[in-house]
């Protein structure tokens, strides 16, 4: 039988675009970003989705969401920064994803759009939930979490071969 793993796709908190000099790696969190990015992380927490894994984006945006959401987890979480997943396409995600050792049950990935998006569509296959899909079409936000039951081997995800369960947006939240 197929071992059963999780994996979260987390868009990064709202930026701020006050500071035209900046670069975009290096745009900040807006005031809203730095409010629903622990709301993301509390409710990651309350719901036990909690990662044994993160790969996060280097972007100042995408370190700042990840820092404030694992925050309001119980354990530290051990957490890699690739620069392949600054403006990474969905098969450059999928690459990523597929080098992750099998003993990480449940990882969770911080980027950006539209990579991160077009890769939670490019998962999506059989048993995904409707809801969940409908929310995916319509928007995939800053702040927007997916949640993926793989079967198998991270080594053997393939497009189509997840269960799209849960599209979060901060929203919904309320």
């Amino acid at each position: 039988m197929a071992t059963t793993r999780q994996l979260l796709l987390l868009r990064h908190a709202k930026s701020s675009w006050d500071d035209p000099d900046l670069t975009d790696f290096d745009r900040p969190l807006s005031a809203r970003g730095l409010k629903t990015a622990p709301l993301i992380g509390r409710e990651l927490a309350r719901r036990g989705w909690l990662p044994d894994m993160a790969l996060v984006s280097p972007a100042l945006r995408t370190r700042d969401t990840w820092r404030l959401v694992a925050a309001q987890f119980p354990a530290k979480v051990p957490t890699e920064f690739f620069r392949a997943l600054y403006d990474a396409s969905a098969g450059d995600i999928l690459d990523l994803v597929r080098q992750v050792d099998n003993a990480t049950a449940t990882m969770l990935v911080v980027g950006h759009n539209p990579g991160l998006e077009e890769f939670a569509r490019l998962l999506s296959g059989p048993g995904s939930k409707a809801s969940a899909l409908q929310t995916l079409a319509e928007k995939f936000p800053t702040a927007a979490i997916a949640r993926f039951v793989v079967k198998g081997d991270w080594a053997t995800l393939a497009p189509g071969s997840a269960e799209l369960t849960h599209c979060l947006r901060p929203k919904d939240l309320g």
